[in-house]
């Protein structure tokens, strides 16, 4: 999403003080990378507090993690970073808390399920920034032409899939489980099969009985059956899928509120549903978040602090929110969309927050899980792929590093 990069000094004699903050850009152009928002909201705060400086870096996704840990290893940690990720720096004790940076007011407003998704063992090192949601696609123009309505469960999904394949539509149900974000469309799978990631306690529950149920039924129903594509799953990636959506090519796919924008551009008419389950529609979404965070190096809480309590103002966040298609993390911004004519579009998502399901970020391992499964969960799916089998190794993956931390 968006990086600020940061490192902080004090200037001249004068006792001003320069914060750094590195983000990352949800831009999908120079015309609207995430620099502008940045540049005027810190025009206005500066224009407000003379004594202090905010100097931006803003950094692709693809590199924002990494430049802000290259920073953190040679001693030159910003004051701020806006990234993915913030558990191994709270871990390693570098992150102030948000207890030691926000006014009770602001603290307050997060959405509470995003504010506990930043906690580590009960402290809040991760400042939600911006946040999503996933619900299903589906080409409204195929559907309406074969006669089809959403699903709602999977069985009507499959049933759905079987038609538009017949019709010749290449992609009936897009499955990227390639290397881009496969931990994604994993997860928003396990939830509608009554799993996911971790059991109620929060412990890795990967192999869990109901997952390899949802991976068997996967492996049998839809992919065995022809029914994703010419694409191997564990070779297709979010981006191709998406592409592919917006060419016209997918009958049905899993997508966040950026997909509404790809898909307009190229005059798909789509509609969005809650993820079918096996019984129903799936009781819990998939929420994704990113994270800000302030490392303790440089000193200057009560000015970081300062700066923080005015990004998270309804205004500004409403303001990000709608410059990139993305779900408020606050309630005060989330409850002030939900009532404007004008985010109509994102209210689908808006609904699906308050019963979504974050990824277990607070843990240090997710990072090698994650990475794990990015790599391996496409084979629990292939003709010869054993999804017990594949879903076991992920497991022992996690347990070690869960063990480790």
């Amino acid at each position: 999403m968006t990086a600020a990069l940061g490192g902080c000094g004090v200037t001249g004699g004068s006792g001003d003080v320069t914060l750094r903050l590195v983000a990352a850009d949800y831009g999908d152009s120079a015309a609207n990378s995430s620099r502008g928002y940045w540049d005027a909201l810190v025009k206005q705060y500066e224009g407000k507090h003379p004594g202090v400086k905010v100097d931006v870096t803003v950094y692709s996704w693809n590199d924002v993690d990494r430049k802000v840990k290259e920073m953190v290893d040679a001693g030159r940690a910003p004051d701020m970073a806006q990234m993915g990720a913030y558990a191994d720096y709270a871990a390693k004790d570098l992150l102030y808390s948000a207890d030691d940076l926000l006014s009770i007011s602001t603290q307050a407003d997060f959405a509470s399920q995003l504010a506990t998704a930043g906690q580590v063992k009960g402290v809040q090192y991760g400042m939600p920034f911006a946040a999503s949601t996933r619900l299903l696609f589906y080409n409204k123009t195929l559907f309406k032409n074969a006669g089809l309505t959403a699903p709602k469960t999977w069985k009507q999904l499959a049933a759905d899939a079987e038609v538009l394949r017949s019709r010749g539509v290449k992609y009936p149900y897009a499955l990227p489980l390639g290397p881009e974000e496969a931990q994604a469309e994993s997860m928003q799978w396990m939830l509608s099969g009554g799993g996911g990631y971790t059991d109620t306690v929060g412990t890795y529950g990967i192999d869990s009985a109901q997952n390899v149920d949802t991976f068997t039924w996967l492996k049998d129903d839809l992919v065995g059956k022809g029914l994703t594509g010419p694409v191997a799953p564990g070779k297709l990636n979010r981006a191709a899928a998406f592409a592919a959506f917006a060419g016209g090519d997918v009958g049905m796919l899993n997508g966040h509120p950026s997909l509404m924008k790809i898909a307009a551009k190229k005059g798909v008419r789509y509609g969005m549903v809650p993820m079918p389950g096996v019984d129903g529609p799936s009781k819990t979404a998939m929420g994704v978040a990113d994270w800000m965070t302030a490392f303790k190096k440089n000193g200057h809480a009560k000015q970081v602090g300062d700066f923080l309590n005015f990004v998270y103002d309804e205004k500004n966040v409403l303001a990000f929110s709608r410059e990139y298609d993305l779900l408020p993390v606050t309630t005060s911004a989330s409850e002030a969309m939900t009532a404007a004519k004008q985010d109509a579009g994102l209210r689908p998502f808006l609904d699906q927050l308050p019963v979504s399901e974050l990824p277990p970020v607070g843990k240090t391992s997710w990072a090698a899980v994650s990475a794990a499964v990015k790599q391996r969960i496409g084979q629990a799916v292939a003709p010869n792929g054993s999804p017990a089998a594949v879903l076991g190794q992920l497991q022992s993956t996690a347990s070690r590093a869960d063990s480790a931390e």
